[in-house]
């Protein structure tokens, strides 16, 4: 018979509540206690009624034995004075039984059948007491030697004792069995109320667990209730010393987004102020170039002053396009952060699409480029120029580090739950797979992982996350020799 998963872990000690655990270890171990108590209590029962059944048959025999042998004549043992109902007696001769029967409630004597005569026939004659199994009953039974020869037996219905034990016996099970009803709802109650500080230190620390602390601005508000983390109990201390944690942490993280604030800050300042000396150094060049004449080392190192500023213009173009885009996520971790982009519009993405690749075909001719869009409008809510420069980004990307003769397949689909896939794959040497994971990290540089040659800025891609994840969507890669696909996830924008 196979066990359901959940029957499985309910057998499962390891993976019971705590509560459940010490409720049930309680139960165990009071259970044991009422097990010995019963058996003390039966025991020492058994011995009194036992040890008074011996001293009630031990009388009975005296004064039936006085009875017995107080005449000449032979007598019936049960006509004894003090005979009480029930009381067996029977007078054993030369091995055979005489006058063997049991004094009934009414006073009538019952007879004892042969069966009954054999027992008691072979019982010892020391005066010692056994217990048998008669056709009337359990008997307590004595026999011993009176002056005439004979042995007189005598004996008395064991009946009532065994009833007191069974009585005894079912009040122990009984009232121990509402012990433990009462006692395991009790100590239910009583040990989750205590035990309901660490339930709540656990909604606090999921809490906090569910917070993104790695970005942005973050509140952490969350802290265990003041009835969880007084000191002093077990309980009280871990929730104290969480609390301690979680202020140590809010401050850490403050100073951490203080640091970034001004970083980021900076970093957009540096990155304007730039702007202007390079577009200046770019025109001087130029007009040096138009108006001077220069020897062909000097027209050689112009020319290599306009390629570095171009080169470094651009690179200023990243970092402050990622500053505005950081500037506008700070707030909205975890959201669609927009701020910093223009009002966002239903665009078809397959026209950007094939605009892009008809772009890097032409820039690029040494690769095979080739795309797929479907038929029918694939939209989604998002700003032209932002969408345009991820895919140029991404394309680009394939260009630098593929070598000649790649092929670089686009593909735009509309996949279920609501979102556009757009997909450039190329059959390159792939990425090494330990630098897959900081790929759209800032200044992350491909160039050892791939075969091609031209330099980048390592920005390219950490621009691609930053304006994909601000339109709502993800983007991810997946590379092995031969196959490197670059998968972007954006919203389907809502039907009209």
């Amino acid at each position: 018979m196979s066990l359901t998963g959940t029957t499985r872990k309910f057998l499962n000690p390891g993976n019971w509540h705590l509560s459940t655990r010490l409720v049930v270890v309680m139960l165990a171990l009071l259970t044991v206690i009422c097990a010995l108590v019963g058996l003390v209590a039966y025991t020492t029962l058994s011995v009194t009624a036992n040890s008074q059944l011996d001293t009630a048959v031990q009388q009975a025999s005296v004064r039936t034995a006085a009875y017995y042998t107080g005449s000449s004549t032979q007598r019936d043992p049960l006509d004894a004075r003090a005979t009480s109902a029930g009381q067996l007696s029977a007078v054993l001769s030369n091995d055979v039984v005489h006058y063997a029967g049991i004094l009934a409630a009414d006073g009538t004597r019952q007879q004892l059948t042969g069966a009954d005569a054999t027992v008691l026939a072979a019982l010892p004659t020391d005066g010692s007491f056994a217990d048998k199994n008669l056709t009337l009953g359990d008997y307590r039974l004595q026999a011993q030697a009176v002056p005439d020869g004979s042995i007189l037996i005598t004996g008395l219905p064991r009946a009532a004792t065994e009833q007191t034990l069974s009585t005894l016996v079912l009040s122990i099970v009984l009232v121990s069995l509402a012990g433990l009803m009462a006692l395991g709802w009790a100590g239910t109650v009583i040990i989750r109320r205590s035990l309901r500080p660490l339930g709540q230190l656990s909604d606090t620390a999921t809490q906090v667990s569910t917070l993104r602390l790695d970005a942005g601005e973050v509140a952490l508000s969350a802290r265990v209730p003041d009835a969880a983390a007084r000191p002093g109990t077990e309980v009280g201390n871990v929730g104290s010393a969480f609390n301690a944690m979680l202020d140590n942490v809010s401050h850490a993280l403050k100073a951490r987004q203080q640091s970034e604030t001004k970083l980021r800050r900076f970093v957009a300042d540096a990155s304007h102020e730039l702007r202007t000396p390079l577009t200046a150094i770019r025109g001087y060049a130029e007009l040096l170039s138009m108006t001077e004449p220069l020897s062909d080392d000097g027209q050689t190192a112009l020319g290599r002053v306009q390629d570095q500023s171009v080169r470094m213009s651009r690179l200023v173009d990243d970092l402050l396009t990622l500053a505005r885009l950081d500037e506008a996520n700070q707030t909205t971790i975890g959201a669609s952060a927009t701020k910093g982009l223009d009002a966002l519009k239903t665009v078809n993405v397959s026209p950007l699409v094939m605009e892009a690749v008809s772009d890097l075909q032409i820039a690029t001719p040494d690769h095979q480029w080739t795309f797929t869009v479907p038929d029918e409008p694939v939209e989604t809510s998002a700003e032209a120029g932002a969408l345009r420069q991820v895919l140029l980004n991404l394309l680009s990307n394939a260009a630098k580090h593929t070598p000649a003769g790649t092929a670089v397949h686009t593909s735009l689909s509309q996949a279920p739950g609501g979102w556009c896939l757009l997909e450039i794959t190329d059959n390159g040497p792939g990425i090494d797979p330990a630098f897959q994971r900081i790929v759209f990290d800032r200044f992350s540089r491909a160039d050892q992982a791939r075969t091609g040659t031209a330099g980048s800025t390592g920005l390219g891609l950490s621009i691609v996350q930053a304006l994909v994840q601000a339109l709502g969507g993800s983007v991810s890669v997946t590379s092995v020799p031969g196959n490197t696909s670059f998968i972007v996830r954006l919203p389907s924008a809502p039907a009209n």
